[in-house]
């Protein structure tokens, strides 16, 4: 099996927070969401790959190599997406191009165009008068154009309206068609990976959570609704969170066969969303 992404026992401290035995696996041709509230460590994992930051233990292999010994080879076969601009903002969409090409020995310039095109951006407009959801279309055109294989985005549709976070999902999804390219998408903005992704990664508190395929995430977990009084210590254990009324309960389980076994018809059990699973995880119990 080809994997794009390796990370093995991945930490790193700080004096208030720290990223604890992270491990995942990304094949080629996949999309990986990641996910977490903020400040679980979504961001300081992605520094991590990209070799911004030291770590203090563990590994991580792109492409199939350490990323701190082969980095300049592996940058060159990434693309980089980030919820914030890193271009100088006084500069032309051209001028720009121009200062990043040499730094890509693959660079195709005719793609570079199509993606223009295809994107609607004007080569002659500067950095700072382009929207943010042009922003990141412009940071794909760069991507695409020196033929990255691995797309790493950092909240990228974070603050962008639904229709424009739609075409830039729709942009994604033709991307990945060719099974050539893999996207690591960390977001918060949960309903965009159930349309894009294949795998989802939860981390909490620097913690992972889960690494599953998302079709099994969403087959497993399954939101609980009854009344109070069932909610017996044995019960209470089939939960992963709670949220309680002075009348009645909500619950999200991933142990949906023995919710049945325990409570048989006297529930209602509904499929849980990523948004679900995430929040439940996260706040454990809720009392209203």
């Amino acid at each position: 099996m080809s994997y794009v992404l390796e990370v093995n026992g991945l930490s790193k401290s700080y004096r208030d927070f720290t990223l604890d035995n992270i491990s995942f696996k990304l094949e080629k041709g996949y999309v990986m969401g990641f996910i977490g509230p903020n400040g679980a460590g979504k961001s300081t994992t992605i520094k991590l790959m990209m070799n911004l930051i030291k770590r203090n233990s563990g590994e991580i292999k792109i492409f199939g190599m350490d990323n701190i010994l082969h980095e300049k080879e592996i940058k060159e076969k990434i693309g980089f997406v980030y919820d914030e601009s890193t271009f100088y903002g006084v500069l032309t969409i051209n001028e720009m191009k121009g200062i990043i090409r040499p730094f890509y020995r693959e660079w195709d310039e005719d793609k570079f165009q199509r993606c223009l095109k295809e994107f609607e951006l004007n080569p002659d407009k500067k950095i700072d008068d382009l929207s943010k959801g042009m922003k990141m279309k412009f940071s794909l055109a760069i991507a695409l154009s020196h033929n990255a294989e691995l797309i790493l985005m950092d909240e990228p549709t974070s603050g962008l309206d639904p229709i424009f976070r739609s075409e830039l999902l729709d942009i994604l999804y033709s991307i990945i068609q060719d099974e050539e390219k893999s996207i690591f998408f960390s977001t918060h903005i949960t309903s965009d990976l159930e349309k894009i992704a294949d795998y989802i990664t939860f981390i909490n508190q620097g913690k992972l959570v889960f690494s599953r395929a998302k079709d099994d995430v969403l087959e497993n977990y399954a939101i609980i609704k009854g009344r109070k009084e069932l909610l017996t210590d044995e019960v209470k254990r089939a939960f992963t969170g709670l949220r309680l009324s002075s009348t009645g309960f909500e619950g999200l389980t991933d142990n949906i066969p023995r919710i049945r076994e325990l409570l048989k018809d006297q529930v209602l059990i509904e499929k849980a969303s990523l948004d679900d699973i995430m929040i439940y995880s996260v706040r454990r119990a809720i009392n209203v």
